[in-house]
């Protein structure tokens, strides 16, 4: 079956015990649809780039499944009609990673930018 991973964002009032428990009832809903549930992932209440719904924020739910296909069109749909939700992405991937996914992982695990270094001279720009 295809892997998946899932994004959602939820609306900023709702607690974070009704955010995961809206996880939950969208697991099920790709469970009882024939799809599996990797793992899940509640990421917390974070700010957003702009304002969905005239909300600032929002809990950001994260799911990794191998569900099929027609699963996931059924969990789109009824999140896309859920009150509580605000937006839905799913992406089909060739594998999942192991472990935690980047937004869990602390900032000293993340070693993909490396060390910046010395800067070196700067002489290219302008005194102040």
């Amino acid at each position: 079956m295809p892997l998946y991973e899932h994004v959602m964002i939820a609306r900023q009032d709702l607690s974070s015990a009704q955010a995961e428990g809206l996880m939950d009832h969208f697991t099920a809903i790709l469970s009882d649809n024939g799809g599996t549930v990797v793992m899940t992932e509640y990421w917390g209440v974070k700010t957003m780039a702009y304002k969905i719904n005239k909300n600032r924020k929002g809990h950001y739910l994260y799911i990794r499944t191998d569900t099929p296909s027609a699963a996931v069109l059924e969990m789109e749909r009824l999140a896309r009609l859920h009150d509580d939700v605000m937006r839905v992405l799913s992406i089909k991937v060739d594998a999942h990673d192991e472990g935690p996914s980047v937004q869990m992982q602390k900032r000293d695990e993340r070693s993909e930018r490396g060390d910046r270094g010395d800067r070196g001279d700067r002489g290219d720009r302008p005194r102040r």
